[in-house]
Order: C-alpha cells, then sequence, then structure tokens
C-alpha cells in the first residue's frame, strides 16, 4: 500500500542552504536523519550532526531532510549524486529513508536505528532525558555510525 500526497510548491529558497549543497557536493557520503519529536528523533539528529561536523566532516555532508523532500534543488541534489547516502533513523517507521526514496525512487539508503544508544527504551519526550545524558547518547550514537562509513 502506498500513500499519494499534493505537495504545494515552495515559495522561497534559503540561498544558504543552497550554498550548502554546491559546497558540500563533493563529499562522497550523505547523512540525514529522522527529525522526529521524540527523544529518539533528537538522538538520530544530534548523532547526524556529530558525524558531519566533527567525527567526518571531510567526507560527510549533512542533508537537510525537509528541503530535500520538499523541492527539487540543492539539498536532494546531494542525495543524488552521492556515493552513499546513510540514514540515521530513531524508530523503526524510517521516516526519513522513506520520504527521501518517495522523491528519488531506486535512492540506496544505509539505515542505522541509533545504533550504540544507551538509554530507557520508555522514554519518548526529548525533556525526558538530561542533555547531559542526550549529548552523550548521541555521540555514543555517532562513534558506531562513523565507524562503519
Amino acid at each position: 500500500m502506498s500513500e499519494t500526497i499534493t505537495l504545494e510548491p515552495a515559495k522561497a529558497s534559503c540561498g544558504l542552504c543552497e550554498a550548502y549543497a554546491t559546497r558540500e557536493s563533493v563529499k562522497p557520503i550523505v547523512v540525514m536523519s529522522c527529525e522526529g519529536a521524540c527523544l529518539r528523533g533528537e538522538l538520530a539528529r544530534l548523532a547526524a550532526n556529530l558525524i558531519c561536523d566533527e567525527l567526518a566532516p571531510d567526507r560527510t555532508a549533512r542533508l537537510c531532510l525537509g528541503g530535500a523532500f520538499t523541492k527539487d534543488t540543492g539539498q536532494r541534489n546531494l542525495a543524488r549524486l552521492a556515493e552513499r547516502v546513510v540514514a540515521i533513523e530513531g524508530c523503526p517507521t524510517d521516516c526519513g529513508s522513506r520520504m527521501m526514496r518517495a522523491v528519488l525512487p531506486g535512492l540506496q539508503v544505509e539505515v542505522f536505528h541509533l545504533e550504540g544508544a544507551h538509554f530507557d527504551p520508555h522514554l519518548f519526550s526529548i525533556r525526558e532525558l538530561a542533555e547531559a545524558e542526550r549529548k552523550a547518547c548521541a555521540n555514543d550514537i555517532a562513534q558506531v555510525v562513523a565507524l562503519k562509513l
């Protein structure tokens, strides 16, 4: 079963995002994350940022999922042209990778589900885990995923 959506065209574009996409397009690995509002989405987002900004900045580019999904410009091109597309997903729904495969049929996405995470799986809200613990958990996830890149 599939769903069909109608998405109104974007009325504007972010010049900073487009410049970033152009600059980062030479990197072989694009990393996207779950952008869910729960704790898992936050951990995935933090881990993806750590990978791209600190652990492997020379070979990874961070994908803006919203930009890539909603308009066919620089962010989508990052995924289209990458040698590898990696998704850090917060839960089995796999929203990020499913969204990108919807706009780029046939896109091969390597999915990681918070590998290396150590937190109470019954927690849902971001506020249920202290900031220091969130950062430490995201770092653990980022370290595990970065080793596989």
